[in-house]
């Protein structure tokens, strides 16, 4: 080869292999851009994103759990036996409704309304408790025959304590017939659900349609008039 092809070539050569470096160059320089053009928008942008966002879940969880524990409390301050808040800062006594075995019980025979008798009940000593707007369960006889209602519509609810009685009228017979079943005793509770019916002495009594009044305060309130 002779000495000008030679420089010809080591020229063209070294042109090339310049070329190439600055093209490597070049191609690490956006490899490099690249890179860092997707940290921030790979990582930036998602610990931007993860940043408020952990934040808020991280307050939000944290408010819920705070928000559920004072739920939680005071849902069992609430219950029964411990008071309701009464907005000023004290608590009042949650109370119960009555049943059959929280009263004391008595009656007597009435002549108004051609004769009914009259149920009084009163809470126990150391007893508050109500009595719901709903007519007493009265039953008659081993057959259960039930009083039905001798009013249109249901009382209001009474709270029973101390001495403060309700009283309800029971007339066992509404028929004009001679037809009835002789007893002497009826069987009072507090509502269909009350575990702890009580039997109560009325005397002798025929029964046939009986019908029975709401509770009242007033026992003029409680007669039976069909």
């Amino acid at each position: 080869m002779s000495d000008n092809r030679r420089k010809a070539f080591l020229v063209s050569a070294a042109l090339m292999g310049g070329a190439m470096l600055m093209t490597a160059c070049q191609n690490a320089d956006a490899v490099t851009d690249s890179g860092a053009s997707q940290g921030s928008s790979s990582s930036n942008p998602v610990a931007t994103a993860a940043t408020p966002s952990g934040s808020s879940t991280g307050g939000g969880q944290g408010s819920h759990a705070a928000n559920t524990g004072t739920s939680k409390g005071k849902g069992s301050e609430d219950g029964v036996g411990s008071g309701v808040d009464t907005g000023d800062g004290k608590r009042e006594p949650v109370e119960q409704g009555c049943g059959a075995n929280d009263i004391s019980w008595s009656t007597r025979s009435e002549s108004q309304a051609g004769g009914y008798i009259l149920v009084v009940a009163k809470a126990k000593p150391g007893i508050t408790c109500y009595l719901p707007a709903a007519l007493p369960t009265v039953a008659f006889g081993s057959d259960g025959t039930q009083a039905g209602p001798a009013e249109q519509s249901v009382g209001q609810q009474i709270k029973l304590s101390g001495s403060t009685a309700a009283y309800a009228g029971v007339n066992p017979k509404t028929t004009g017939t001679d037809g009835g079943k002789e007893l002497d005793s009826i069987i009072v509770a507090v509502g269909d659900d009350d575990p702890d019916p009580v039997s109560l002495p009325v005397g002798t009594i025929t029964v046939d349609e009986p019908v029975v009044t709401n509770w009242h305060t007033d026992p003029a309130d409680a007669v039976p008039f069909n």
